[in-house]
């Protein structure tokens, strides 16, 4: 029945095993769309319309072209590394020893540090600033409220109406300077700095801080102290960091193993004599059709990636 032909486009035939391939590679959301007889042949049609535009792409030599063939090895490299993740083991799967054991050697991963919350006023010249923090050192959460309201210019900074006066410019939560996973975009580093400088929650940082070409009164209104998550608490994290790091390691030797075949030179002289293009020349991007109109992949098939290397997961949070 695989074999069985559907449609014949040019000297191109299109099987029943390539049809029931192609919804295998839908999801099954999209695969719910081509229940009915009409749907099913409109997906026979999308086919042989993606056999039309492919035929008549190589009768133009665009299959030979640098851009098509750099796509070829992407999808054969992302194809390749697919292939090699389907022999990693089910996250549920991994022996409890080995879990224990990774854990135990990656402690620091699942410590999470001191966190606080911080508000400021923020103002555009530093005498105002020092007017301001005069009264916020000594202003009690209704009175830092209303010296939100009437100064603070930074947008998003002011109090929201019934919003506890406490939270009146608040900038969200920091973990310690210099540590990656305690950043906050809304809170520049100066700031941060100054928020873990903080004796006490309630009080407010006693000298002006200036960052971005602006001036912070800076209040510490809450914190959370560091603590280190359980082996339980971890659990779930910690298989899902084994498994992954199974498919690095198989990664790795894949890479190491096709480097001893197929021997790599580099002409590092070559590559530092290369001449940038300017900042402002960007590569121009890829067409993108709009909805309805031709068809850009196969029903079924992911959408091309960038050329940037797949992801890898981000450590255990």
């Amino acid at each position: 029945m695989a074999a069985k032909t559907l449609a014949k486009v040019g000297d191109r035939t299109i099987t029943l095993g390539e049809y029931a391939a192609t919804l295998e590679r839908m999801d099954s959301f999209e695969r719910m769309r081509y229940q009915s007889p009409d749907r099913r042949k409109r997906l026979l049609d999308e086919m042989v319309e993606v056999e039309l535009l492919a035929q008549e792409a190589r009768r133009r030599g665009l299959d030979k072209s640098e851009e098509t063939q750099e796509r070829v090895r992407q999808i054969l490299r992302d194809q390749l590394l697919e292939d090699l993740r389907k022999g990693a083991p089910a996250a549920n799967d991994v022996p409890d020893a080995e879990l224990h054991a990774y854990y135990d050697a990656h402690k620091d991963e699942f410590a999470e540090p001191e966190r606080r919350r911080v508000a400021a006023i923020v103002v555009d010249t530093p005498a105002q600033a020092k007017t301001v923090l005069a009264k916020a050192v000594k202003a009690n959460p209704t009175e830092w409220g209303a010296l939100v309201d009437q100064f603070s210019s930074q947008r998003g900074a002011r109090s929201v109406p019934g919003q506890p006066a406490e939270l009146a410019g608040d900038l969200g939560i920091v973990g310690p300077p210099g540590n990656p996973r305690g950043a906050n975009p809304r809170v520049p580093d100066p700031v941060r700095e100054a928020a873990f400088k903080v004796a006490n929650v309630g009080e407010t940082y006693p000298s002006v801080v200036e960052a971005d070409k602006k001036y912070y009164v800076v209040k510490v209104t809450s914190k959370t102290d560091a603590r280190a998550r359980s082996f339980e608490e971890a659990q779930r994290a910690i298989r899902t960091a084994v498994v992954q790091a199974r498919v690095d390691e198989k990664e790795k030797a894949l890479e190491k193993d096709l480097r001893a075949r197929f021997p790599v030179k580099v002409d590092e002289a070559a590559l530092e004599k290369m001449p940038m293009p300017a900042p402002s020349a960007a590569p121009a991007p890829l067409p993108t059709p709009a909805p309805g109109g031709p068809l850009t992949r196969m029903p079924g098939m992911p959408h091309l990636q960038s050329l940037a290397p797949p992801p890898r997961s981000t450590p255990p949070q």
